[in-house]
């Protein structure tokens, strides 16, 4: 994962908008700290991180990557007193339908890469928002810091 997509949605969880993306930096996760400090200034209630599984459903290592971002995630907004809860939710086909809107849009294919996250994780929210008021309850798999993570089996 080299960059993360972040998008928010208004007040009601009625439309999700794609916000900004962060240059992904494993190091000194200053792009977790990043997002904690958005989760506070944005009052969110709930944060989704997509889990990139493939088209059979399996995981990856894509998928196990995901799962540690989340995880380092909660650990973050749980260290700084942040009540948000993380949801890994899948994410299958959202960067395929992310390139295909933008190619629709008319946007010049080598100005994707500076979007195609951000777009991507407004489907994702955008997703997760439309089945909660679906099924009227959450959705996806809250991550708690330090626990251990679903099976690792690859494709």
């Amino acid at each position: 994962m080299a960059r993360v997509g972040v998008a928010l949605c208004d007040p009601d969880g009625v439309l999700a908008t794609p916000l900004k993306t962060l240059k992904r930096d494993p190091k000194k996760n200053s792009d977790v700290r990043v997002l904690a400090r958005l989760v506070r200034e944005h009052a969110a209630v709930q944060v989704f991180v997509g889990l990139p599984r493939s088209l059979r459903g399996r995981e990856t290592a894509s998928t196990r990557m995901a799962r540690e971002y989340a995880d380092l995630l909660a650990g973050e907004l749980s260290g700084q007193s942040l009540a948000a809860p993380v949801h890994l939710v899948d994410e299958r086909l959202t960067t395929v339908s992310a390139h295909r809107a933008l190619h629709e849009s008319g946007l010049d294919g080598r100005k994707h890469r500076q979007v195609v996250d951000q777009v991507a994780a407004a489907d994702i929210l955008q997703q997760a928002l439309d089945m909660q008021k679906s099924l009227q309850r959450d959705v996806g798999d809250v991550v708690v810091h330090g626990a251990p993570t679903a099976s690792t089996e690859l494709d």
